[in-house]
């Protein structure tokens, strides 16, 4: 693969078959040369589970104290008192029957979608649509609630949801470069503990394989696997 000039000054900088600190990881980064954008700090885990097992699979959500430098459109799919409470707590957009048949026309200008139980009968129908897009309502990333308020908040503050993918791995964006070391390494240790304390109790061996940073145009940074574990204690 043919790398750009920032891209091998960037990696210029990295030791060869050393493993950082989050800290130290962070402030490299940081100091890297920088794309003309505000570029996302992305982190990629390779876990010891089987996915295809579903007492192996590991999904949650936490939220970043420090948010993640994004503007959420949040999209809420409910009726009657429960739209107008969603419009109060600062949803982007509030509907029902409308946004199911814009969303099976191809909408899908938004970046959460919450429902409530009693829309989930709709909502199921576009599973295929929304499924790919990882933008389906489920009750166990907080997406489908009658506390429709609480997750408003919990979005626009920074909540996000990981979800290992069939080969073992866990990525995630923690914020924008812009944001300070210390915000990104209070991000990123928020981030790793979830993950480590979603551990599977019938994952066997070693649970943690490897964990790196990055931002949207670097090289990865390979983390201290012993710092990434003991934040799940």
């Amino acid at each position: 693969m043919k790398r750009g000039k920032n891209y091998k000054q960037a990696a210029s900088k990295l030791e060869q078959g050393k493993t950082y600190t989050l800290g130290d990881a962070v402030k490299l980064l940081r100091q890297m040369p920088r794309a003309k954008f505000d570029e996302t700090l992305e982190a990629a885990v390779r876990l010891g589970v089987d996915p295809k097992k579903a007492d192996q699979m590991v999904r949650g959500t936490t939220v970043l104290p420090h948010g993640t430098g994004k503007t959420i459109k949040v999209l809420v799919l409910t009726k009657g008192e429960k739209a107008k409470e969603a419009q109060d707590a600062g949803a982007d957009m509030v509907g029902a029957e409308d946004y199911v048949e814009k969303i099976q026309g191809g909408w899908a200008d938004v970046d959460v979608i919450i429902a409530t139980p009693d829309m989930m009968g709709q909502v199921g129908k576009l599973g295929k649509i929304l499924g790919p897009k990882k933008l389906m309502p489920n009750p166990k990333s907080g997406t489908v609630t009658m506390d429709i308020a609480k997750a408003i908040k919990a979005v626009k503050a920074g909540k996000i949801e990981y979800r290992v993918d069939k080969t073992g791995n866990v990525q995630a964006g923690l914020g924008k470069v812009s944001f300070s070391d210390e915000a990104l390494v209070e991000n990123a240790k928020t981030f790793f503990s979830a993950i480590m304390k979603a551990k599977p109790s019938t994952a066997k061996g070693t649970y943690l394989r490897s964990a790196t940073l990055c931002t949207t145009m670097s090289p990865g940074i390979k983390l201290d696997i012993n710092e990434i574990t003991a934040l799940g204690k």
